[in-house]
C-alpha cells in the first residue's frame, strides 16, 4: 500500500513538473541546470576542463544547448570543485543531455576521461539541479565581454509560499534596482529539482573583484531598494532563510 502511494505521488511530481516547465516554455521561460563536480583531486581538473572541452560542450551544442558555462571556485577550495551551466531552450534539450554518451563524436573525443577507471575516478560525486527563468528574467543573458568575475547565489525560504514572494520581489522592483545599480544578471531561475529547496539561485557578471564591491555598495544606498526591503512580506527575515554565495571566475573552455 505505502509502495503504491509513494509511485502515486511520484507520478504527480513528475506531472507537475513537466506542466510547469511545458507553462515556462510557453512564456518563453528557459530551463537551466547545474551540475557541481567535486573533484578526487586538483590533478583531475584538467582531465574535467579537457573532456568538456573537446567532447562535452560540442555535444551539447549540436543537441540544442546554447551556451555552455564552466567554473571554477574563485579561491581554492579544501575539496576542489567546477560547475557546469546549462542553459536549456525546452524541457527537450534538458531530457535530450541525460542521453549524452550517445554521440559517437563525444565517445571518441572524450575517451581518456570516459574510460577513467573505478580505481581512479575523476571525481567524488556529481550534484545537479534544474530550475526555470523567472517572470522578470526569462532567458540566460549573455554577460558583456571583458567579464572575469561572477557571483552565484542561492536564497533559501523556509517555505514555498515564502520563496515565491521572494521571486516576486525580484519581478515587481528588486531586479531593476539591480540593473540600475550595476549588478549584473546572468540568470534568475526558480529551482525546480535539487537541493536546498525551495530556493530562487542566480548568476551576476563583474568585470573584477573592484566592480563586484562598488556594485553592491551603490545597491545597499539605493533609496528604492531601502524602501523595498522594509515593505511587510518582503523583509528577509519574512521570505529569507540563509543565503549561499559563491564567488567563481570562467574556466579556458567556458562559453560565457
Amino acid at each position: 500500500m505505502k509502495r503504491s502511494i509513494f509511485l502515486k505521488s511520484a507520478a504527480l511530481a513528475a506531472t507537475a513538473l513537466v506542466s510547469s516547465t511545458q507553462a515556462a516554455e510557453a512564456a518563453g521561460r528557459e530551463c537551466f541546470e547545474i551540475r557541481r563536480f567535486t573533484l578526487k583531486s586538483p590533478e583531475k581538473q584538467a582531465l574535467l576542463e579537457a573532456y568538456l572541452r573537446d567532447a562535452a560542450i560540442p555535444a551539447l551544442n549540436r543537441l540544442g544547448v546554447a551556451q555552455v558555462g564552466v567554473f571554477l571556485p574563485e579561491k581554492p577550495e579544501a575539496a576542489p570543485l567546477l560547475y557546469v551551466v546549462l542553459r536549456h531552450a525546452s524541457l527537450e534539450t534538458v531530457v535530450k543531455a541525460a542521453d549524452l554518451l550517445d554521440d559517437a563524436a563525444l565517445q571518441t573525443a572524450g575517451a581518456a576521461y570516459l574510460g577513467s577507471p573505478a580505481t581512479d575516478p575523476v571525481y567524488e560525486r556529481v550534484e545537479s539541479w534544474l530550475m526555470r527563468g523567472i517572470e522578470g528574467m526569462p532567458a540566460l543573458k549573455l554577460p558583456p565581454k571583458g567579464c572575469r568575475l561572477y557571483q552565484l547565489r542561492i536564497y533559501e525560504s523556509h517555505g514555498e509560499k515564502a520563496a515565491k514572494k521572494k521571486i516576486e520581489m525580484f519581478n515587481i522592483g528588486e531586479l531593476e534596482i539591480f540593473q540600475r545599480c550595476g549588478l549584473t544578471p546572468v540568470f534568475f531561475g526558480e529551482t525546480l529539482v535539487g537541493p536546498l529547496m525551495p530556493n530562487l539561485t542566480y548568476m551576476l557578471a563583474f568585470s573584477d573583484s573592484a566592480a563586484k564591491d562598488q556594485a553592491w555598495n551603490t545597491f545597499r544606498n539605493d533609496p528604492a531598494w531601502a524602501k523595498l526591503k522594509a515593505t511587510p512580506g518582503f523583509t528577509d527575515k519574512e521570505i529569507v532563510s540563509r543565503i549561499t554565495n559563491l564567488l567563481l571566475v570562467p574556466a579556458s573552455c567556458s562559453q560565457f
